[in-house]
């Protein structure tokens, strides 16, 4: 374990990895200085709650849903591309609480998600070598070598941009936006566009049935705060160190630190080296944590940095996001649950069947096919259960609208049809209808055996 005492600069002497080349002078010293002073974007108990909810995924008793866009766009800052991310996401954990017969906890990739890591500094464009995209909070997606140079100010407006979208989803899940009756509307809307299947109208005709015996005992959404509200949680990559120290705050109550950019803070599969910034920042926030975990890891490396990021092994406190593909999954997932079970380390185990899943068409286009992420999400449930240890979650990309980015699902879209509406700067998400068509695939794997 370290010696040396954890302050929120203490990152700086060690190396960190996915970090963007400021432009020299004083630029980046006054972005962070405001931006240091500015309000939390949340707060230490609202952090402190989402972690004992995880905990309850860890033995099993809750189901965690992750999900939103890959890359966060400043342009997409706006009322209607919020709501309607906003909706899939509760239609896709209305599916899954009733199937589940536990709670969902909903965390977005969302109000920070502005950051993404990329295998290389500089790509070449039309013959000409240019720093590569790294999210709008670093550089514009604009393919010319102004646009991509970093810019620290794009900083303070990712913040103000998180603030916005913050604002707007409280605004949503608190105000009735997320009543059941509402979400009830949205299931029929979105369903009946669906093809036609017996495990949908089955599980469909369940709900409803539900909904209307609530209503008729006079359990009325709009009378009640529990049917009427929600709450759901923001998360992203804490890839710009700059940015998550300058958010980081001491609560005043507790005495602990806290990175008040989201409520969870997860470090990628290319940042989570163990003497890194990234681990070394983290190690000593008391936000909930998850962590990326590739086929590149290293089960002993992995095991020490969760006694770096847990050391009082508290349940609720780290989540392992695994991100191995379809094909891949079990070369690597049943031992890596042994040599964590063995330990007797308390993390929430959740399928990212995302990344390991991407390819490049023949149209020099980046995407995913449906079929590929359901296996490796069937794969996933099924190794937990040979080996006896908890299944906690799904981490998915997606996002409200009809994009055309990833292959299959019920309208069986091909690689030929991607450029309908191909919009995405880094990678390919679900859309609406198949986020929820995979809702109701999930469902069938975590509902209960027949009492």
């Amino acid at each position: 374990m370290p010696t040396h005492k954890w302050t929120k600069n203490s990152w700086r002497k060690f190396p960190a990895m996915q970090q963007p080349v400021w432009p020299a002078g004083s630029a980046l010293e006054d972005s962070l200085k405001p931006l240091s002073q500015l309000p939390p974007l949340v707060f230490a108990g609202e952090c402190n709650t989402l972690k004992e909810q995880l905990a309850e995924a860890v033995e099993g008793r809750a189901f965690v849903l992750q999900c939103g866009d890959c890359a966060e766009d400043f342009s997409r800052c706006t009322g209607p591309d919020i709501r309607e991310l906003l909706k899939v996401i509760l239609q896709m954990s209305v599916v899954l609480a009733y199937a589940g017969e536990k709670r969902v906890v909903k965390i977005g990739r969302i109000a920070g998600q502005y950051a993404k890591p990329r295998s290389s500094d500089t790509e070449v464009v039309n013959g000409v070598e240019i720093a590569s995209y790294r999210g709008d909070m670093v550089n514009s997606p604009e393919a010319n070598a102004e646009a991509r140079m970093p810019d620290p100010r794009r900083m303070l407006e990712g913040y103000y941009r998180a603030a916005a979208t913050l604002n707007l989803v409280r605004s949503f899940t608190l105000g009735g936006y997320a009543s059941l009756d509402r979400v009830q509307a949205w299931h029929r809307a979105s369903l009946d566009a669906l093809p036609a299947g017996q495990k949908y109208e089955e599980l469909v005709r369940q709900i409803w049935k539900t909904m209307n015996f609530m209503n008729a005992i006079g359990l009325d959404p709009k009378h009640n705060p529990q049917l009427n509200q929600t709450t759901l949680y923001t998360s992203h990559e804490a890839l710009l160190l700059d940015y998550e120290e300058a958010l980081t705050r001491m609560d005043s109550t507790s005495g602990g630190w806290y990175d008040c950019s989201a409520h969870m803070l997860w470090i990628g599969d290319r940042t989570r080296q163990l003497d890194g910034a990234h681990v070394e920042f983290l190690r000593g926030v008391k936000n909930p944590l998850g962590m990326k975990v590739g086929p590149s890891h290293n089960a002993d490396e992995i095991k020490r940095i969760i006694e770096r990021l847990n050391p009082e092994n508290e349940a609720g406190r780290l989540t392992l996001i695994t991100r191995f593909g379809a094909d891949r999954i079990d070369s690597y997932l049943p031992q890596l649950l042994r040599e964590i079970k063995i330990t007797g380390h308390k993390v929430v185990w959740t399928c990212d069947p995302m990344h390991g899943n991407t390819y490049q068409n023949e149209y020099g286009q980046k995407s995913r096919k449906f079929e590929d992420i359901l296996r490796e999400i069937h794969s996933f449930y099924e190794i937990h259960e040979a080996e006896g240890t908890v299944p906690g979650g799904v981490h998915l990309e997606l996002t409200g609208d009809h994009v055309t980015e990833c292959t299959g699902g019920s309208r069986q879209l091909l690689d030929k049809h991607l450029h309908l509406n191909y919009q995405t700067n880094c990678d390919p998400r679900l859309n609406a209808e198949q986020s929820v068509e995979l809702a109701f695939e999930l469902a069938e794997m975590l509902t209960p055996p027949a009492r």
